[in-house]
């Protein structure tokens, strides 16, 4: 499923026009990237929870040249999922 078919099925399960859905959704999706850039994590009971978790530093390896480069510690989103929604995939 693409945004497009996103904003489709919560058109049609909420009752909304399509406009309104995607306005929805870009707003609920703007507010969790802009809690997720202030460092705070996002909990969506049922759903599960997004957070930023901090990557090392570490030695990689170019696969053409075979150098040897450096990757630079950087911050990345990440998601876990709730239980609930583990087991509703699950079946």
């Amino acid at each position: 499923m693409n945004k497009t078919e996103l904003i489709a099925a919560t058109a049609e399960k909420a009752g909304l026009s399509k406009k309104d859905a995607e306005r929805a959704l870009n707003a609920a999706i703007d507010a969790v990237t802009a809690s997720l850039v202030a460092g705070e994590k996002v909990q969506i009971s049922g759903f599960g929870i997004f957070e930023t978790k901090n990557r090392e530093a570490r030695t990689g390896r170019n696969p053409h040249t075979k150098q040897t480069i450096q990757i630079p510690a950087t911050r990345v989103p990440a998601f876990k999922a709730s239980k609930s929604l583990k087991d509703a995939v699950a079946k």
